[in-house]
């Protein structure tokens, strides 16, 4: 007999409350100890005379090696299954992180960072793949955006840390804030991973929480979609969907790693001493978490993606120009937390567009290959023309003014997107 809708839904709700809060556990770690450089530059870059065309490229070129490797890290996590993979994972980012506490010089301060994004290239986008063994596709928006709220959780909490790190230990046993702070938080990843071996399990089939009926309903449930499965991964690097995803996601990772890495520069520079920087750099985040549940589960409930995307994104790229142009920090502040709202905002129906292309060998790919444009390439790309414009111009202002430009773009690109998926669920419908 087939599971009632009810039963069904007991069932994918038992998974999540099981499965979500422990990986959004790990999620804020990751996140932590990606984006603690921003907070450790509010006094490391003075202590070692680093420019910001130095600290530009050291927090940029993370997302070189993070792209790099986000195929073959995604793909070894598919075949070796979840919690192997992510131990190896967190054991070797939390020690790289901690590693960054023996910088000295720009040449040490690259390499570390370039480590640090192949160990972290197969978590974000692992955890993506992940949560389509569990959950139907009309489950994904909310629960991704649920999972990624360690992002601003990540922020809202660490921010303050990092601002008390800072303050009150600095010189304590003959190291500097920043050392201690890079400390810290990466070593906590390197226990987390152990008890990744006891509460992640690979898939429904192993996890004991589940009776043999609930691991039928979700086997069942699952291969009911019907979902293009190619034999191998290929097909998903030339697909047209998932290249404009990838190109949306672009401008998306280029305004969000381009605002967190300079954040807290951007506001000390308003004035503010660094543990006041680092609570104010917590505001964005914190208006952030209502935006991302609402947007998720609106576009569950509405089977809806595209409009998902823009309407954030149009917010965001609205609040650079307000923050560009204010005539005072309020209203600059103010048009910072439009831009970290609606770029969060955006991820829960961002990547259930991109889980949702394929199944079977291409789906880590695809995943992976939007998450690279995004992460990886966009990544790279906004911390360098922040920096590189602040520089040149000696203020923040044409570096926002770009991003928001980049965001316009990624705007039209997704509509675009919307009229080739359309124009392909019509032929599909054709026959």
């Amino acid at each position: 007999m087939a599971a009632s809708a009810q039963d069904q839904e007991q069932v994918f709700a038992k998974c999540a409350k099981r499965l979500i809060p422990f990986i959004m556990l790990l999620y804020v770690t990751n996140y932590l100890d990606r984006v603690n450089v921003g907070f450790a530059a509010l006094t490391m870059n003075k202590d070692l005379g680093f420019s910001p065309t130095v600290y530009g490229f050291a927090a940029s070129i993370f997302f070189v090696s993070y792209a790099i490797f986000q195929i073959p890290a995604t793909v070894i996590l598919e075949r070796m299954g979840a919690r192997r993979t992510v131990f190896v994972i967190m054991t070797a980012w939390g020690a790289l992180s901690a590693a960054n506490a023996l910088v000295t010089e720009p040449i040490l301060f690259y390499v570390l960072r370039f480590l640090l994004g192949v160990a972290e290239a197969g978590f974000f986008p692992g955890v993506i793949l992940y949560l389509t063994f569990w959950f139907p596709k009309e489950y994904r928006a909310r629960f991704t955006a649920t999972f990624m709220m360690a992002i601003p959780f990540s922020s809202v909490f660490g921010s303050p840390l990092s601002g008390l790190i800072l303050r009150n230990m600095d010189n304590v046993a003959g190291l500097h804030g920043w050392q201690w702070l890079f400390l810290i938080e990466g070593l906590p990843a390197c226990f987390l991973a152990f008890a990744v071996l006891k509460f992640l399990p690979d898939g429904p089939k192993d996890a004991s929480f589940l009776t043999e009926a609930e691991k039928q309903i979700i086997a069942t449930r699952l291969a009911s979609e019907k979902t293009l499965a190619p034999p191998n991964l290929w097909p998903a690097l030339y697909d047209p969907r998932v290249l404009l995803l990838g190109l949306v996601g672009t401008g998306i990772g280029a305004s969000i790693f381009g605002s967190q890495l300079w954040l807290p520069q951007i506001v000390q520079a308003m004035g503010y001493s660094t543990f006041v920087t680092t609570c104010i750099a917590a505001l964005p985040y914190a208006a952030a978490i209502p935006t991302m549940i609402y947007v998720g589960r609106s576009s569950d409930r509405n089977g809806e993606r595209i409009w998902h995307n823009v309407l954030p994104l149009a917010m965001s790229a609205s609040g650079f120009v307000i923050a560009a142009m204010a005539p005072n920090h309020y209203v600059a502040v103010g048009g910072l937390i439009m831009v970290v709202a609606g770029l969060i905002g955006t991820y829960g129906p961002y990547y259930s567009l991109a889980s949702s292309f394929f199944s079977g060998p291409a789906a880590p790919a695809a995943i992976a290959l939007v998450n690279l444009m995004c992460t990886g390439l966009g990544g790279f790309i906004g911390p360098n023309v922040l920096g590189y414009l602040k520089d040149t111009t000696g203020g923040y202002e044409a570096g926002m003014f770009s991003l928001s430009a980049g965001l316009v773009g990624s705007i039209i690109i997704l509509l675009v997107l919307g009229k080739v998926m359309a124009a392909r669920n019509a032929r599909l419908a054709a026959g």
